[in-house]
């Protein structure tokens, strides 16, 4: 569903991100993990044709994104972390608008069920700008699940979320990837996302250091007394010192 080939992004004299290369198939969770300017946004906004790549190539769907963008955006979802809402329209018109320019018919039914599901059906008529940071956020994931789409993004999607409306994020995650849904969820905080993922691409300075599952993860290094690493101590593991790119990687050969 989703394809980054050879993914290669310069600023000026800056690389942002070099020669990435990934896939995510239908009903994984890749959990896109690194430190603050780990590449992580740039690689996300790439894929949603948001950014033009300096090299390589991304597929969603089969469609290329520089290429067929109109093929590949319809089919794809993208939650940035701060979305931007009208703030002038209600919470309904939001939901309305997302169905108009996406032509879905019929999608009130799906709308009143994603209102319901994240607590927002009592704010339906309430603009966008009296709402909390929290319910922006719920909203702007109602819109990208009412298009139905075969790829999300979610780019730090728990940023401003209270504990329920966590677990019931995640919980929709998980639904959606069942249903065959490729997801890949970034985050800068392991802990967050290190129950709701499948496979894991880890990213230091702008480069691939580890790439496979949560088990294939744990397993990657152990202590000298044979006890496995746990999550996080493999990830600050791969991570530390990532402003030495000379530094050896560690890779999976695992086909994600």
């Amino acid at each position: 569903m989703i394809e980054v080939q050879g993914f290669h992004k310069s600023y000026d004299r800056t690389d942002a991100v070099r020669g990435l290369t990934f896939r995510v198939q239908a009903g994984q969770v890749l959990g896109l993990v690194g430190h603050n300017g780990a590449g992580k946004t740039t690689t996300m906004r790439a894929i949603a044709g948001l950014l033009p790549p300096s090299s390589g190539r991304l597929r969603v769907a089969g469609f290329d994104v520089v290429e067929q963008p109109l093929e590949a955006k319809s089919r794809l979802a993208y939650l940035p972390d701060d979305p931007q809402l009208f703030n002038a329209l209600t919470v309904g018109e939001h939901l309305q608008f997302t169905a108009s320019t996406y032509r879905i018919a019929n999608y009130r039914a799906r709308a009143s069920e994603l209102l319901a599901f994240f607590d927002l059906s009592s704010k339906i008529n309430a603009e966008a700008a009296e709402l909390s940071r929290g319910m922006r956020q719920k909203l702007a994931i109602c819109c990208a699940y009412l298009q139905d789409p075969s790829a999300l993004l979610f780019d730090e999607p728990f940023t401003g979320l209270d504990p329920p409306a966590i677990r019931g994020l995640k919980e929709s995650i998980r639904q959606h990837a069942q249903q065959g849904r490729a997801i890949v969820v970034s985050s800068h905080l392991l802990a967050l996302v290190e129950d709701l993922c499948t496979h894991f691409l880890v990213l230091a300075a702008g480069e691939k250091r580890f790439l496979g599952t949560r088990d294939e993860m744990r397993r990657v290094f152990q202590r000298t007394n044979a006890e496995a690493m746990s999550l996080e101590d493999v990830y600050f593991h791969l991570t530390e010192d990532s402003s030495q790119p000379n530094k050896s990687r560690v890779e999976l050969p695992v086909n994600v």
